[in-house]
């Protein structure tokens, strides 16, 4: 059995209690080095093998994974975050599939709840926002052309742009192109919930001064949109005294 688990946003103690079981039961580890806090390897037994996949192609990831099933072994396929956004899992289970290995999925608590945790940020506030856009600028990895940067921007919904901290003078552009304005709010969270994480609160303006002052290149989240620094918003329904729910009603 191969177990996809999701590490968390890299603080040890928010991998998930079932993640935390799996590393306890792998006879083998496969983790994503450049990105994993490595303090969640000390969950693993002492007769655990333990691989960076750093340093390892698609192809050597699953050749582990074979010689694991084969010697009848318990593997985890250790990932950052929540393994369903960037963690590249579909092309490992597709192959798994043609090899008839069974896998399962463990869900984590991704770095962009880590970054909202960092700075006490509500993303759906009411009458901000409902919406939270998960996207990425493009480099050597392309972007769709119909998820532009821009087209996301139009909605002035809350934004959460990963894998970008290196283009953050055009991100800026594209943003402002879109329709949001230099002066909204925004800010940019390096290693959200690890020892070492920092965060700073800016606008979409200035962006790339923030991390160039910061010295900030890489392993941050860009937050966009009026919920990083709301001062005004509707109260929620839900616990409004004045509004019936299916299990109280309304206080006249």
């Amino acid at each position: 059995m191969v177990h996809f688990v999701g590490a968390g946003p890299g603080a040890p103690d928010l991998i998930t209690v079932r993640g935390k079981q799996y590393l306890e039961e792998a006879d083998v580890v496969i983790y994503a080095g450049s990105l994993v806090n490595p303090q969640l390897l000390e969950y693993t037994k002492d007769v655990c093998t333990i691989h960076n996949s750093a340093r390892m192609t698609l192809e050597e990831v699953i050749s582990v994974m074979e010689k694991a099933e084969a010697e009848g072994k318990t593997t985890v396929r250790l990932h950052t975050g929540d393994p369903c956004i960037y963690g590249a899992i579909r092309e490992q289970m597709d192959i798994l599939d043609e090899k008839g290995i069974a896998y399962d999925s463990c869900p984590g608590v991704s770095s962009f709840c880590g970054a909202a945790s960092a700075l006490n940020l509500e993303y759906t506030l009411p009458d901000i926002s409902q919406s939270v856009i998960i996207t990425r600028m493009e480099g050597r990895t392309p972007v769709p052309t119909k998820e532009s940067i821009q087209s996301f921007a139009a909605h002035q919904a809350s934004m959460v742009v990963f894998l970008s901290t290196g283009m953050l003078e055009e991100l800026s552009r594209r943003l402002v192109e879109g329709g949001y304005s230099e002066n909204t709010p925004a800010a940019i969270v390096y290693k959200a919930t690890w020892e070492d994480e920092k965060k700073f609160i800016c606008t979409v303006g200035t962006l790339a001064q923030t991390a160039k002052e910061n010295d900030i290149t890489k392993t941050a989240l860009m937050i966009i949109g009026e919920a990083v620094n709301a001062a005004h918003y509707d109260r929620s329904k839900l616990y409004d005294p004045g509004f019936t729910t299916e299990f109280r009603k309304a206080v006249k």
